[in-house]
């Protein structure tokens, strides 16, 4: 379900206004080092899997669930990749959110890549040097994934 049941009721009383929610996304590599990838169907753009937490869910727990309920893969929760706030966005219907976004390099245990409900076109896993177009942020999760770095953060500044 694209959106989930909790936000929908906050929407009937916030109308279109801007919502700051929480948001999970999981870098799912196979043992062949393969990322998994999801074609999403309302914009079509490939991108990492990625989702709202449910109320009171653990962020890692949230991840795990949605790359299941998106792809049908089984995996396992490494480490923390980045946290990250991310731009407005802005639906055709109106609505407006804004997400922060905590992003986790996970390990597939089980499953077969797959369409596994309407949020995307397609699933598959691909070679880090073979990977469909995408922007410049999921890019950004893939490579920090990979990376031996700790989990990255904005810097602070201060003026």
């Amino acid at each position: 379900m694209p959106t989930p049941d909790f936000i929908r009721t906050i929407r009937a009383s916030a109308g279109n206004q801007l919502l700051w929610l929480p948001g999970v996304s999981a870098v799912v590599f196979d043992d062949d080092g393969r990322v998994l990838l999801g074609q999403r169907a309302d914009n079509r753009k490939w991108t990492v899997i990625s989702g709202i937490p449910d109320p009171g869910e653990q962020p890692a727990t949230a991840a795990v669930r949605e790359v299941y309920e998106e792809t049908g893969v089984r995996c396992v929760v490494e480490r923390v990749v980045l946290i990250r706030s991310g731009k407005e966005v802005a639906y055709p219907n109106g609505d407006r959110c804004q997400f922060m976004d905590i992003t986790f390099r996970c390990r597939a245990v089980g499953g077969e890549a797959r369409v596994n409900d309407d949020e995307s076109l397609d699933v598959g896993w691909y070679a880090v040097d073979a990977l469909p177009p995408m922007g410049e942020r999921q890019l950004f999760r893939i490579k920090q994934a990979l990376s031996d770095e700790p989990t990255w953060f904005e810097p602070t500044t201060f003026e």
